[in-house]
């Protein structure tokens, strides 16, 4: 299952995210520090080495972890395609922080049952994402194996419940942890939905991150060249042309809908959306966020 058309378009929040998870993962991997970064009840509540907490949040300490953890950040950059980079940073911020609270408050609760240290990496984001996704991702197929029905949805889960059970009660906690922040984001907690980054602050962003990106030197290109054309050039010619009948659109494939469908669209939007880019994924996913975006 993927969510939407390949890389990082529409998508540079993630982008950024995963960028820099597997750097700190690799940075402390090689000082091998990795296993001491997740939060303990001695370093953050008698120590208060807040310093920790920040560095806990995005590197992984194994790994297998890394890996599927960015599997899941990858595929959960269906969720800023859907609400946009802006919100979706609010997301962002609102799931690691709150779920960083809700382990630090569990530290301090089970410092009797012999539990060192969470394991560290984005596990408050990741699993805070799984909310969306079992609310607001359809399923679009089913199939069975061996007689057990699974869906287009299954590899997904399997994938958190590996990352969730990878060190047990180091990961199981924050594996929690995140779900709650998840859930109160859903449920609206503090007017949290409404919230938006400063437009001053979301364009410095988006243009630092866009800019190295195909898309944008694309339209930059093709921007210098419109500018740069002979006014003339641009004017239609006045030519009496015989009237052409409009050429029908052409029916969308239904692996193209079920693709849109998967990203959380509407399969009527996803359809006409389509006939309006004839066929165009890329283009249609465009028209969709535009249209939500009103």
């Amino acid at each position: 299952m993927n969510g939407g058309p390949s890389g990082f378009q529409n998508a540079p929040v993630t982008r950024v995210t995963v960028l820099v998870s597997s750097i700190f993962t690799i940075v402390f991997g090689v000082r091998g520090r990795s296993h001491r970064l997740g939060l303990s009840y001695q370093d953050i509540v008698k120590g208060l080495q807040i310093w920790r907490i920040f560095a806990s949040v995005f590197a992984f300490s194994s790994t297998p972890e890394l890996m599927f953890g960015l599997y899941l950040l990858y595929y959960f950059r269906i969720f800023e395609r859907q609400i946009g980079s802006n919100k979706y940073t609010v997301f962002i911020l609102f799931s690691v922080v709150l779920s960083s609270l809700f382990e630090i408050l569990a530290l301090m609760l089970v410092k009797d049952l012999n539990l060192s240290a969470l394991a560290s990496g984005p596990y408050g984001l990741i699993f805070a994402s799984f909310v969306p996704f079992y609310f607001d991702i359809p399923v679009t197929s089913r199939f069975r194996i061996l007689g057990l029905n699974f869906s287009n949805k299954s590899f997904i889960y399997v994938a958190g419940l590996q990352l969730l059970l990878s060190s047990w009660r180091r990961s199981l906690l924050p594996g929690i942890c995140g779900l709650l922040a998840g859930l109160l984001y859903r449920l609206n907690a503090f007017g949290i939905r409404r919230i938006k980054i400063p437009k001053a602050i979301a364009s410095f962003f988006s243009r630092f991150f866009s800019s190295s990106s195909p898309s944008s030197s694309y339209m930059t290109s093709r921007g210098n060249i419109m500018r740069n054309m002979s006014p003339y050039a641009s004017r239609p010619a006045q030519r009496n042309y015989p009237a052409t009948a409009p050429v029908p659109s052409p029916e969308p494939p239904e692996s193209s809908i079920a693709m849109l469908v998967s990203m959380g669209f509407d399969s009527n939007s996803a359809r006409q959306a389509l006939m309006r880019a004839r066929n165009d994924i890329n283009m249609a996913t465009n028209i969709l966020l535009e249209s939500q975006s009103r």
